[in-house]
């Protein structure tokens, strides 16, 4: 009964002074404005999924790069080193420009703090050295054990995560030595002789050391780091165009920046792409490292307005911008 009356009251106050009627309603309005912000953020504090991966980090064009796998428990570069990007054991570098590495000794150092077990760190094989003895110069800074295990990988070579996943490097073209990477599965399926024989004679084949399956391997995740767009036309960078995933850089988007210029930097222009769209067989393109000139929204409108067959199939980061 008293909810009642205070209502009819309240009714009655309003009728009488309109302004309390537009006050009430600017209220509302602020709570759907500040409800719907929420939602954007919590939306980006989940990342994204592509093609059953989620994906998480940010790329900003000299600013920071970090690329999170988490189902992989990996990451590509640690410009910052994100909070998030502590938890995950093995880390690609794809060069040394501080944007791309500058975080290396916050993530292991983090790592330490929360008492988890030391990451493996792969880096391009010309650059070892020189991050051993960064680290050697943090060791005496912090007074700290700073345990890792550092991998120098060259281009072609492998480094198996485990026993279903393993890494491959391949050559990207930027104004220093950098490598991009494919992470490729790796599946046992049985041949084709030995299907729809019994279990138990397939176990005594196996026992007796009989070789009884094919290893199917397939290339699921590519990451570029910084590159010209010489990486696609290099044809012993095949698999990177055929992974289920490709992360690339696409610096600069419009006609505000020449090819030429993205080029004489180290980098690709959006057009270069779309000028090579017949090559990407991927399932899915996320672009990063965009240039902090552009906004969000004309990241989107630039990404949105691709021509088949790139259409509906490229993705953009844009988390940090």
């Amino acid at each position: 009964m008293e909810g009642k009356v205070c209502e009819t009251i309240h009714r009655t106050l309003c009728a009488q002074f309109p302004e309390e009627r537009r006050f009430k309603s600017q209220q509302n309005e602020g709570r759907a404005e500040i409800r719907k912000v929420c939602s954007e953020m919590e939306k980006k504090k989940k990342g994204m999924e592509i093609q059953g991966y989620p994906i998480d980090g940010l790329s900003i064009g000299g600013h920071e790069t970090c690329i999170i796998f988490p189902s992989l428990r990996l990451a590509f570069d640690i410009g910052r080193c994100p909070h998030r990007a502590v938890s995950q054991d093995f880390l690609f570098i794809s060069h040394s420009h501080m944007d791309h590495i500058g975080g290396l000794p916050m993530y292991v150092a983090t790592r330490g703090l929360y008492k988890m077990k030391p990451p493996t760190i792969i880096v391009p094989k010309s650059i070892k050295e020189c991050v051993e003895s960064l680290f050697e110069v943090h060791r005496k800074l912090d007074s700290s054990e700073l345990k890792h295990n550092l991998v120098g990988l060259d281009i072609g070579e492998e480094f198996v995560i485990r026993k279903d996943l393993k890494v491959k490097a391949f050559k990207t073209y930027h104004v220093i030595q950098s490598q991009g990477y494919v992470v490729y599965s790796t599946k046992q399926k049985l041949k084709e002789e030995y299907i729809g024989l019994p279990g138990d004679e397939i176990k005594k084949l196996k026992a007796s050391g009989v070789e009884i399956t094919n290893s199917i391997t397939t290339p699921e995740v590519a990451f570029t780091g910084d590159t010209t767009s010489d990486f696609i036309v290099d044809e012993n960078n095949a698999d990177a165009l055929k992974a289920r995933v490709l992360v690339m850089e696409s610096t600069f988007l419009d006609d505000s920046v020449t090819v030429e210029h993205a080029r004489d930097y180290g980098h690709i222009h959006l057009s270069e792409i779309v000028n090579n769209a017949e090559k990407f067989e991927n399932k899915a393109i996320l672009l990063i490292h965009f240039s902090a000139r552009y906004t969000v929204k004309e990241i989107e409108v630039a990404v949105s307005a691709l021509p088949p067959p790139l259409e509906g199939r490229v993705f953009a980061l844009t988390q940090g911008f």
